[in-house]
């Protein structure tokens, strides 16, 4: 029945973490693809990427540990290092984010961005002579375009000359000057969802139209494509003699109708962008000065014209610009990590008081190392440089306590080899941690006394009037090779000083009632990828250095290897050299 439970509990442990894993890929794909990209091949090879890294997560953390597929280990613990990066950085710039979204392309009362609607409202206001005062009477009316959902009357409008317009373009009518004063529309093209009724449709006279589209109906427009043409238009129409319509119905600069489908000089659509000095349109605008047409059917203008407003691209930018911020930094915080955890260790001095402690040990050093983690991503040179450095302090004692290996001997056997060099005075000695049981703990035990490094399993040994205690793993409590305090610490002389290896420090708690002087810890890493230590020191008392559990002086040592990614942040690897003082 317990068996089953615990069968039931790892299911649920394992789906628990999927089920964060897969939601904090969700949000790397919202943030990293689908906001920052448009719908297309980018986002869909950005989806299908982010699909497969979520697939090398459980395959890293299951196959490669299990010893399958090890050629994914470094694309997938890498992966893992830079998932982590990426969550934190987007989720420190959330805040930022939004503030940005609010003040910087923040939506106006009518649904568009400022941006936009500054644009639209500058494109939309008269420059230059066009605004010098009304024309003389019986001059027509140029107009390049009329834009949006309003309409924009022109001079003609209240001088009752005709209006040439170069084009109409939105969703909303526009009626021409004729409309209300009997004189014919001059119109290069209309385009849009309803048309402009002409003033023929009111008054009875003819349309004159470069081009008409739309549904609305009316009297045929008459235009330079037609059977018809007009070579003047009486006084009645408002148009001088000196006023002719050429072939392609477009009004030139003396009010003639040029062939180019747009209006010339005065108020004519320009084809160099933007508004000109008569009030033209460049080609990007709603007019196209080439055609005499709209840039888009749908009111809205063609690319880089005012349908697209500046605000929607600053959004766009801001997601762009949140995506290449982190993924830059999560890059480059994970290549330091990888630099870090790949060199070799530093040496960590630190000096501690002990009570009892004889006159002959003052001074005794003790080298404190761990987690060395030899695995498939270390090889034989990590146990190299970590054996150099721990011969480089002379040590009086050697402290190995703990997650030696992440593997089995078979396996890792020819790359703990070098620790079989291990120099010290009076001996190294070796203490169990949670991966050796993972690893096979028996066999580890005696590869590690075969090295030369002797175990200490619930047991202690008198150096000098000191005694050096050593006490297995709390996970080996699941194998029936749990620690046992009593058997290590009890029935000993007490006015001797003792030194507890332990891997773990909340072991330090069980250690408290024997009178422990000094316990030496590792198993935290101190964090290896800061900041995730804040989430360490929830399961341990102490997450580096120094500190006291339940009275007890605890000294925790970052390790010298790293567990799964190859990354150190904020914890680089350590030897720890601890001068024993008498207090």
């Amino acid at each position: 029945m317990r068996a089953g439970w615990g069968g039931f509990e790892l299911v649920l442990f394992i789906a628990m973490v999927l089920l964060i894993v897969g939601l904090i890929h969700f949000y790397l794909w919202k943030r990293l693809v689908r906001d920052p990209l448009r719908p297309g091949p980018a986002r869909r090879v950005g989806t299908v990427l982010a699909v497969a890294l979520f697939v090398l997560f459980p395959v890293t953390m299951g196959g490669v540990r299990a010893g399958y597929l090890k050629w994914l280990a470094w694309p997938g613990y890498l992966w893992i290092a830079v998932m982590f990066y990426l969550l934190i950085t987007l989720l420190v710039l959330e805040i930022p984010r939004l503030v940005a979204l609010r003040l910087w392309a923040r939506p106006s009362a009518d649904g568009s961005d400022r941006a936009s609607h500054f644009a639209r409202t500058t494109a939309a206001a008269p420059s230059g002579s066009s605004t010098a005062g009304p024309r003389p009477t019986g001059e027509p009316a140029l107009s390049s375009a009329t834009r949006g959902n309003g309409s924009t009357p022109t001079t003609g409008e209240h001088r009752g000359e005709p209006a040439l317009s170069g084009a109409t373009n939105g969703h909303a009518n526009t009626q021409t000057p004729g409309e209300h004063h009997g004189e014919p529309a001059l119109s290069g093209a209309t385009s849009g969802h309803a048309s402009a009724p002409t003033a023929s449709e009111h008054r009875g006279e003819p349309a004159l139209s470069g081009r008409a589209s739309g549904h609305g109906g009316g009297e045929p427009a008459l235009n330079g494509g037609g059977a018809a043409a007009f070579d003047t238009v009486d006084a009645a129409g408002a148009v001088p003699e000196s006023s002719t319509v050429a072939e392609s119905g477009t009004v030139a600069a003396n009010g003639a109708v040029a062939e180019s489908g747009a209006a010339a000089e005065s108020g004519a659509v320009a084809e160099s962008g933007g508004t000109g000095d008569n009030g033209a349109l460049g080609e990007n605008g709603a007019t196209d000065a080439r055609t005499g047409l709209g840039g888009g059917g749908n009111g809205e203008a063609a690319d880089g014209g005012a349908g697209q407003g500046p605000g929607m691209d600053r959004r766009l930018l801001l997601a762009r610009g949140t995506a290449i911020f982190a993924g830059l930094t999560a890059a480059s915080i994970t290549g330091y990590g990888v630099k870090t955890a790949t060199g070799g260790p530093r040496i960590d001095r630190v000096q501690l008081p002990i009570a009892k402690l004889p006159r002959s040990m003052d001074g005794t050093r003790l080298a404190v190392v761990s987690d060395i983690h030899i695995g498939p991503l270390t090889g034989v040179e990590h146990a190299r440089r970590i054996t150099r450095v721990i011969n480089s302090v002379n040590a009086d004692l050697v402290c190995v306590v703990g997650d030696l290996v992440d593997g089995s001997v078979a396996e890792l056997g020819r790359f703990a080899a070098p620790l079989g060099g291990i120099e010290s005075r009076h001996g190294a000695f070796f203490v169990t941690g949670n991966h050796e049981y993972y690893s096979g703990a028996e066999e580890w035990v005696e590869e590690v006394a075969r090295l030369g490094i002797r175990p200490l399993r619930n047991e202690r040994v008198e150096i000098n009037g000191l005694d050096l205690a050593g006490v297995n793993d709390l996970t080996g409590e699941e194998q029936g090779d749990g620690p046992d305090f009593a058997r290590a610490l009890g029935d000993r002389d007490t006015t001797r000083p003792v030194v507890l290896m332990a891997h773990q420090p909340v072991a330090a708690k069980k250690a408290a009632p024997y009178g422990v002087d000094l316990q030496v810890s590792g198993h935290t890493h101190g964090g290896q990828m800061a900041p995730f230590n804040m989430l360490v020191r929830l399961q341990q008392p102490v997450v580096s250095g120094f500190g006291k559990v339940d009275g007890v002086p605890v000294y925790v040592t970052n390790g010298a290897g790293f567990w799964g990614p190859p990354v150190r942040v904020g914890a680089p690897p350590q030897v720890t050299v601890i001068e024993l003082r008498v207090a």
